[in-house]
This record gives C-alpha cells, sequence and structure tokens, in this order.
C-alpha cells in the first residue's frame, strides 16, 4: 500500500463505536514508540503518556459525572450518564500530555504542535494496526481539577484522550475540504 492510502483512507472511528478487543501490552509499546517519533525541535519530548483501561475507566467516568454535578447541581440525568460511560468503550484511553518547557528557545507553541503530532500518530499508528481510534478532548481536558487527579502538573495539559479498540461498525466518512479552497500560491 502506498504511504499516502493510509493517510487518505484515515477516519476517526467514535469512541462509543469502540470495543474489545484493543492493543495488548507489546502492541501498545509498538505503538507508543512509533508515535514519539515526530518532529520535536530541541529534542524536549515535551509531552508523556497517560494509560487509562481496565476498571479505571469506570473510576474515572464516575469522576467525570460527580464533577459535572458539582459543577452545575441542574445537570440532566443524560448528561451526567454519558460522562460517567465516557470512557467505558474503548479498551485503551491514552491520555496525551503536554508538559512543556517553559523558557526553552524553542517556544511553548511548538511543543505544543510536537504533542499535537503525536496524537495524530497515535491515530495513524492504531489504524495501520488494525484499530479504530478517535482523538477526543472535551471538557474534562480542561478542568484543572479532574486534570490534577489525573496526576498532571500545574504547568501540563492534556492534549487528547486517544481512544483505541476494535470498531464494531464501520467509521463514517465525512465531508472533508475542497482543496482548491484552502490552497494559494505565495507571490512576492
Amino acid at each position: 500500500m502506498h504511504a499516502l492510502d493510509v493517510l487518505d483512507r484515515r477516519r476517526s472511528v467514535p469512541s462509543r463505536l469502540l470495543s474489545l478487543p484493543g492493543p495488548d501490552d507489546a502492541q501498545l509499546d509498538a505503538l507508543l514508540t512509533a508515535a514519539m517519533r515526530v518532529p520535536d525541535h530541541g529534542k524536549l519530548a515535551p509531552w508523556r503518556f497517560l494509560l487509562i483501561r481496565g476498571p479505571s475507566r469506570a473510576v474515572l467516568g464516575e469522576r467525570l459525572a460527580a464533577r459535572a454535578l458539582a459543577i452545575d447541581p441542574k445537570a440532566s440525568t443524560a448528561a451526567l450518564e454519558k460522562d460517567r460511560e465516557r470512557f467505558n468503550h474503548a479498551p485503551v484511553i491514552v491520555a496525551v500530555i503536554a508538559a512543556p518547557v517553559e523558557g526553552h528557545k524553542v517556544p511553548v507553541v511548538e511543543q505544543l504542535m510536537s504533542g499535537g503530532a503525536v496524537c495524530f500518530a497515535l491515530l495513524q499508528g492504531a489504524q495501520a494496526m488494525g484499530f479504530g481510534a478517535q482523538w477526543l478532548t472535551g471538557w474534562a481536558a480542561y478542568d484543572r481539577e479532574i486534570l490534577a487527579g489525573l496526576g498532571l502538573a500545574p504547568h501540563e495539559q492534556l492534549l487528547g484522550f486517544i481512544h483505541i479498540g476494535t470498531a464494531t461498525a464501520e467509521a463514517p466518512e465525512r465531508v472533508r475540504p475542497e482543496l482548491a479552497a484552502k490552497r494559494t500560491d505565495w507571490r512576492p
């Protein structure tokens, strides 16, 4: 298969359509190792991984529901249930955490982009291994109380929850932008 075919076929599989089996430990190690081969100016590796799997997924869902209720005591039962179940579909969730090196000559924005490339590499790698994956954030990715409960330091940011598992249905295709609408040539 041509390398561009892999990019052309990439689709996000909604997390609710992901189930067992997920990558085993050896596959997960290979996937994470490959995902670290992204552009990284300054060789800072300004990101890290937090694996959420097994019973930890339900515990995190309960924490999300409790936090959502604390934020909004009038939250609907449906919204709380969605938060409670958010991490219970895919067997493996990789939280990609930005750990930028402040005061370095490489700007923080470039370090964050390197972490974003890690997220995309995880999606590509999971699909190449035959799994489905989806990159999600949601409100919990920005809530400092939830992030502290996940062990993030105050200077760290959650770039994404990468849900990985076996697709229970074909991933839906979406409308993609036309190249002509996104391409221009610079002429001085």
